[in-house]
Order: structure tokens, then C-alpha cells, then sequence
């Protein structure tokens, strides 16, 4: 007789059940197109479309657990509502972290601070976004490692994004040289300048610039900056742009000043364009 009687609460919970299912696949359906392109949205970028779609998904089915409750066979029995209540707690204790961080998750993915593929700097860690979930976000470093950082702490971090501004406007490399002060500004600006018309990765338009940072107590420190819109190469780049900087500054026979120090010989260190390339002494191991 009881289970006669549950019957129409039974019916409701599956008809219930069928209802939200198709519900959810016809707004899957939606925020598909508007992931795809096919619909779109001012002021939506389609990137939010998927994280939208969890978000709907979530308070339907809360919305649909609340409804049912009532309907549940046993629901209004003091052991039922107990057991309510000892997991509540639980979740409620339990979670904290899991909660704090699927929402700085979804805080990420609508402040556009970055997308897979970006190669981006938190704190300490430097590398490319490989996978972002709601809990944690995932880089390879330029040394293949897999760092894991949990979304809780990005948001209260300061994160560098190379990528996102590198195709409109090009990431600008740099790096400083201390050159002494016999040394005509000039002819080093156009040293490094050369220098970086040699690195191939390097655009030429817009075209690099120096600055002078600072006069210091031995040296004049200038910076030398080139756009580059390859920002996973970065790395490379700098390693070449380096190298050309010493072949232009043993070329012409100035010696670079950094680090500093007081004693100096009469003579330039510098390495001769002959002696570019000499070849290990075998006798020696």
C-alpha cells in the first residue's frame, strides 16, 4: 500500500528526471553554436560559452533537486532529514578550498587574463597554458615541466601574459648592456641596434630602439628593445640576440662593462673575430 502510494510522487520525480535531461541538451545545443560561431552575442566572447553553459547546468539541476526533494519517498522522515543535515555539514566544512577555487576558476576564464596556449608568468612560474580546469591550471615550462597551480592562488596573483597583446602589437624584448663612458652613445646605439637587425626572429617594423637607464659610477647602462610576435620563442630569441651583441662589440673592439669593477687593463677585453671559433685542445680532458 505504501508503495502504492508513492507511485504519483514516482512518476513526477521521472518525468521530472526526463524533463531536465533534454533541458540541458537543448542548452547544450545553444551554448555549442555560440562556442562554434554559428551564434553569436555583442559583448560575449565565445570562450565563455562552455564555463556559461556549466554554470546554467548547475543551477538547473540544483533548481530540479529542490523541486524533487518533497516528492522523494521518505523525505519527511526525521532519519532522512538527519542524513540531510550530517552531510551538509560536511560538504560545508570540506569544500571550502574546493569551492574558493572552482570560482577563482570561473573568475579567470570571464577576465580574460589568459587562454590555452599563452605563455604567461605567475610569481615564479613561467611557462605556456597547456589545460585549464576549474580547480587548477596547468603550464609547461621552456624545460618541458608541468607546473600545477591551483586557480585559488592565481587569482591573487600577478600574472604576465606574453601572448595576448604579442600579434596585434608585438612583444617587445629587451635586455641592458653597460658600456663605458669613452664610448660615443651614439656608435653603441647603433651597435645594438645592428645587433638586432641581425636576430632573425626580430621584427623590423616596428624598428628596435635603445634607451639609456642609467649613468652609473663605471658604466652607462643601455637597454636595447625589438618586437617579436613569437612570444613561445622568446627564449631562443634572447639567446640569439645575445650572441649578436658580442660578435657586433668584439667586431668593433668595445668591450661590454658589466658586471662592474674598478680595476681594468690598458687593453679591451674582447675576443678577435679570429679566435671565434677555436677548436678544443685534445690533450686536454
Amino acid at each position: 500500500m505504501g508503495f502504492v502510494a508513492a507511485l504519483p510522487n514516482i512518476f513526477f520525480l521521472i518525468v521530472l528526471f526526463i524533463v531536465i535531461r533534454y533541458l540541458i541538451k537543448l542548452i547544450k545545443l545553444f551554448f555549442t553554436g555560440v562556442n562554434q560561431g554559428t551564434i553569436s552575442f555583442a559583448n560575449f566572447d565565445s570562450e565563455w560559452a562552455l564555463p556559461t553553459f556549466k554554470i546554467v547546468r548547475f543551477l538547473i539541476i540544483i533548481l530540479a533537486v529542490v523541486v524533487a526533494y518533497p516528492y522523494i519517498p521518505g523525505s519527511d522522515s526525521e532519519a532522512f532529514k538527519g542524513i540531510s543535515v550530517i552531510l551538509g555539514i560536511m560538504f560545508s566544512i570540506g569544500s571550502s578550498s574546493f569551492i574558493s577555487n572552482i570560482i577563482a576558476g570561473y573568475s579567470l576564464t570571464y577576465r580574460r587574463a589568459f587562454k590555452i596556449g599563452d605563455r604567461i608568468k605567475v610569481d615564479d612560474s613561467f611557462g605556456d597554458v597547456v589545460d585549464m580546469k576549474l580547480y587548477v591550471t596547468r603550464l609547461r615550462s621552456v624545460k618541458n615541466e608541468e607546473i600545477i597551480i591551483p586557480n585559488s592562488s592565481l587569482i591573487n596573483s600577478n600574472v604576465i601574459n606574453y601572448s595576448s597583446l604579442a600579434k596585434q602589437l608585438g612583444l617587445i624584448l629587451h635586455t641592458t648592456v653597460g658600456i663605458g663612458y669613452e664610448t660615443p652613445w651614439r656608435l653603441v646605439e647603433e651597435m645594438l641596434k645592428s645587433a638586432a637587425d641581425r636576430t632573425e626572429e626580430l621584427l623590423k617594423q616596428p624598428p628596435p630602439y635603445v634607451l639609456q637607464k642609467s649613468l652609473g659610477d663605471f658604466a652607462v647602462t643601455y637597454e636595447i628593445n625589438a618586437y617579436c610576435n613569437n612570444p613561445s620563442q622568446m627564449m631562443i630569441v634572447y639567446s640569439a640576440l645575445h650572441q649578436n651583441i658580442l660578435d657586433v662589440f668584439n667586431e668593433n673592439n668595445i668591450q661590454i662593462m658589466t658586471p662592474a669593477y674598478e680595476g681594468d687593463p690598458a687593453e679591451p677585453k674582447v675576443v678577435p673575430k679570429e679566435k671565434w671559433f677555436p677548436a678544443p685542445d685534445p690533450n686536454k680532458k
